[in-house]
This record gives structure tokens, sequence and C-alpha cells, in this order.
């Protein structure tokens, strides 16, 4: 069995899972098995499961089930983790534009890495990425296995308005807006790839667990 994991109350209703505490893409894995585990397994009474990097948040109606039954049911869960690789096989290809008006912080990452333009769009493009978790708008990818090298902060004042298709780091980490929204990462590039659709079904193209590679391409190719 897994061993250094947590179960803690959350409120009246809600039960955190922490596998972990920090970024690792293994305890990830773990945390969308347990969730996927969860919710197979028939259990009455959960009416979410939230996951995040290495811990999995479950609400649920006290009415219905009692949070010592999920305790258990959780730790059963828990016990099949280490057999289980949760890892889809589809590896999606995603054409950016680099700079310019479609990567407005481009220069700054160059800037602040001591890097070129075109080392910062070879680094970025260049490795295989894993959805981690969806974020704070509906369809927001955080991304795992981006090149510590080109972390960057956020932008002291985030921007009002950022177009959905941007593509954006911050800290260690690298993603894709899903939406125009405001936002805070600095946009190094643009996707006409639509990651949210509301009316179509499944509303997101991507999920936790896929991967995806960032494939520099021209205005006039992507359009």
């Amino acid at each position: 069995m897994m061993q250094n994991y947590q179960i803690v109350a959350f409120g009246e209703s809600g039960l955190l899972i922490i596998l972990g505490d920090e970024i690792d893409f293994e305890v990830n894995q773990q945390v969308h098995f347990l969730k996927e585990w969860i919710r197979n397994s028939g259990i009455e009474g959960i009416n979410e499961l939230i996951p995040a990097y290495a811990s999995l948040l479950i609400e649920f109606d006290p009415y219905i089930i009692d949070a010592n039954l999920i305790h258990d049911r959780v730790v059963e869960g828990i016990s099949q983790t280490q057999q289980v690789i949760y890892r889809s096989n589809q590896t999606i290809e995603i054409p950016t534009i680099y700079g310019g008006e479609y990567g407005p912080d481009l220069e700054f990452v160059a800037n602040f890495t001591k890097l070129s333009a075109s080392e910062v769009i070879r680094l970025h493009s260049e490795v295989e990425y894993t959805v981690i978790m969806m974020g704070f708008s509906p369809g927001f990818p955080y991304l795992g296995g981006m090149n510590p090298i080109l972390a960057v902060p956020r932008l002291s004042s985030p921007r009002m308005r950022v177009p959905a298709g941007s593509v954006g780091i911050a800290g260690k980490q690298t993603g894709i807006y899903p939406s125009d929204s405001a936002g805070g990462w600095q946009l190094i590039g643009w996707t006409p790839v639509k990651l949210f659709n509301p009316v179509s079904e499944p509303h997101f193209l991507l999920k936790p667990g896929d991967r995806l590679r960032f494939q520099p391409v021209s205005p006039t190719t992507a359009k």
C-alpha cells in the first residue's frame, strides 16, 4: 500500500485526500486513478470529485453517506494506485505561432532566462507535455514537463483580456487559455486549436493524462 498519504476532513461534507506535497507525475497519476476508481465504485452520496496536482477533494452528502465509510473505501482505492498507470495513449499536436502579436511576452521570457527568442521556442516546443490537471477556467490545461530553464514570474498586473488560444508560462508551468479571460501568465504564442466548446460533446479537447506537443508554425500555416 502507498505510504505517507493523508485523509483529512474538509468541512462537514468533504474529505481531502493528500497523496503528495509537490508536482510529481506519478503522484498525479495516482490522483486521477483514485478519482476514476471512486467514480466507478458505485458509492452513493458522492457529489463531486475534484482532482489537483497531488490531492483529491471528495464532496459528499452527509445525509446519504457517512464520512467513515468513504474513508474506508478511499483506503481500499489507494491500495491499488501503484498497480495502475493512468495515462492516455493520445498525443495531440498543437500548432502554435510564437512571438510578435501572438506572443507579446516572448522577448521578456528570452531576456529573463538569458536565452534568445529562438532558443525559448525550441525549448518550449521540443518536449512532450502531460496534462496534469484542468485549471481556473473550463478547459484550461496545466501542463507538466516544461524545461525549468523557461520558468518566469507571472505579470505584476494581470491583463484584463487574454485571447482564447494564448500559450503562456507562469513559474515552472505552461498552459493554454481555452477562452477569452483575464490572466497574468507570460504569453509566448497562440494556437487556433479550440480547447473548449460548450455546445459540443465532449466539451473539452484535453483531459488529465493526455499528452501534447507544441508545433511551431507560421501565421499563414496556422490559419
